[in-house]
C-alpha cells in the first residue's frame, strides 16, 4: 500500500528538508520504493542545465524511485522570497502544482513524500496558499517544528490552520533549530500536551544536517507500520 504526505513547517528554515530526507533514508534502508518532491521552490542557482534548488537536489539523491529534476522540482524560481514574489509575474496556482504531483504520485512507489516551501500559509497568488496543494492532494501532513523561540505559537496556529483546513496531521516533528535554545524540554512537554497527533521524533541540533545522523531521532514505524 503506498503511503504519501506533504510535509510543511512551522516556518522557513525550521529543517522540512531534513526530516524529508531523513525518512527517504529510513525507507531506502528497508529496501523500499521512495519519492520525494519539492513541486515549489524559491531560491535557485542557475547551472548548466537550468535552475537547481538544493533542498530539491536533495529529494532526489535520497529517493530510490529514479525521477529527473523537472518531475522532482517542476517550478524552480530563483529568487530566495515568498514564492509569488520571486514568480515576477508568473503565475502560480494550486492547480497547476497538483497537476505535477500526481503524474509522480502515479509512480509505483511504497513512499511519497511531498515537501512545501516555507510555512503553511505561504501565498501561491492572491487568493491561494500553498495550503491548497495539500487539500487538492488530499494527503496527510507532517509538521516540522523548528524549536525556538516562539515556537509553541507557531505551531499551535499552524496546527490549528492544518483541522481548520480538513486535512489530516499524520504527526509532528521537533527539530532543533539552533544549539542553545532555553527551556526546550519544557517547550516540547507543552506540544505534546496539545498537539493531537503522534510525535515521530526529536532531532537535536546538528552543526551539519544529515540524515543518516538524524536518523537515530525519527521513528518511520508511526507513518507505516510493520504488517
Amino acid at each position: 500500500m503506498k503511503h504519501a504526505y506533504f510535509i510543511t513547517g512551522t516556518d522557513t528554515d525550521v529543517g522540512k528538508t531534513l526530516v524529508t530526507t531523513t525518512l527517504l533514508y529510513q525507507a531506502g534502508q528497508l529496501q523500499l520504493q521512495t519519492i520525494g518532491l519539492k513541486p515549489l521552490a524559491a531560491g535557485c542557482e542557475q547551472t548548466s542545465e537550468g535552475l537547481r534548488n538544493a533542498d530539491a537536489l536533495l529529494l532526489q539523491r535520497y529517493a530510490s524511485v529514479p525521477l529527473s529534476y523537472d518531475q522532482v522540482n517542476p517550478v524552480a524560481l530563483e529568487a530566495a522570497v515568498a514564492p509569488h514574489i520571486a514568480a515576477a509575474g508568473q503565475q502560480l496556482s494550486a492547480d497547476r502544482l497538483a497537476a505535477y504531483c500526481r503524474g509522480a504520485l502515479m509512480q509505483k512507489a511504497d513512499l511519497v513524500l511531498v515537501e512545501g516551501a516555507g510555512g503553511w500559509r505561504v501565498p501561491l497568488n492572491s487568493r491561494e496558499n500553498l495550503s491548497s496543494l495539500a487539500q487538492l492532494l488530499e494527503l496527510p501532513v507532517i509538521l516540522v517544528v523548528g524549536m525556538k523561540l516562539g515556537c509553541l505559537n507557531h505551531a499551535l496556529l499552524t496546527v490549528e490552520a492544518i483541522a481548520r483546513d480538513g486535512v489530516q496531521l499524520a504527526g509532528w516533528v521537533a527539530c532543533q533549530t539552533n544549539a542553545e535554545m532555553q527551556c526546550l524540554n519544557e517547550n516540547l512537554a507543552s506540544l505534546r500536551q496539545r498537539i493531537r497527533a503522534p510525535l515521530l521524533g526529536v532531532i537535536p541540533w546538528l552543526e551539519q544536517p544529515d540524515p543518516v545522523v538524524a536518523s537515530d531521532y525519527l521513528d518511520l514505524s508511526i507513518l507505516m507500520p510493520t504488517p
